[in-house]
């Protein structure tokens, strides 16, 4: 087994694929299936869960009953991805270390092949937790598997005319998007994220992850649908 082989990928799960109203079981299977054969074939995973819907639902309710801050609203948010990742961990079992992580930044000591991760602290969106989970265990490469197939150079829901991008650099990238973290802001990258993705040289890439054979594609070097940034 060679050391490409042997590489570690972090992957962003957007909340929307686990949850995008009810629990998608069916693609959580896919997912899993995916998973297990990189695995066999030498690749190790650092998984880290998004909140999607449910986070937005605690949100809105609890911001209309109360009006919260920022913060509140984030706390909302990670405790919502801690649900979520629970839920993968209990899906890779046997395959898992056995405990989320919750705190990217501390030492890892883990045998099993994935590892878990979930929102760390306000100010920041679980992509920014990735980027700190590469950095932390020395990972190149990290996936955000989202529900868009590319980055584009404007919005293509309010742009018929949006053209979209299959490579670009983190400085012209970060110009396309906001420059502060929202606890609801939509974006293809965390700004927080991608500031410091640019600053260790971490390549992203954004993948749909509807079409997880996409996915497959970008880990085994081959043409695939989606964006890269480095």
């Amino acid at each position: 087994m060679n050391a490409k082989e042997r590489e570690r990928i972090v992957v962003s799960v957007g909340g929307s694929l686990i949850v995008p109203d009810g629990i998608d079981v069916d693609f959580l299977s896919r997912f899993k299936a995916l998973i297990l054969e990189k695995v066999q074939h030498g690749f190790t995973f650092s998984i880290i869960a998004g909140g999607g819907k449910i986070a937005r639902r605690y949100q809105d309710a609890a911001n209309a009953v109360t009006e919260l801050s920022r913060q509140d609203l984030d706390w909302i948010g990670i405790h919502s991805t801690r649900l979520n990742a629970q839920l993968l961990r209990n899906i890779f079992v046997g395959y898992a270390h056995q405990q989320v992580v919750k705190n990217p930044t501390i030492d890892i000591e883990a045998d099993e092949p994935i590892i878990i991760g979930a929102g760390w602290q306000p100010g920041c969106s679980t992509d920014y937790d990735a980027v700190l989970m590469a950095k932390n265990l020395g990972a190149t490469r990290l996936v955000n598997l989202s529900n868009i197939d590319y980055v584009y150079d404007s919005d293509p829901r309010t742009n018929p005319g949006a053209k979209k991008i299959e490579k670009i650099s983190w400085a012209a990238f970060r110009k396309l998007i906001p420059k502060e973290w929202d606890p609801g802001l939509s974006s293809p990258f965390d700004p927080v994220a991608a500031k410091e993705a640019e600053a260790i040289g971490l390549e992203v890439a954004i993948i749909n992850g509807a079409k997880l054979e996409e996915f497959s594609n970008y880990l085994d070097d081959k043409p695939f649908v989606g964006t890269v940034i480095s």
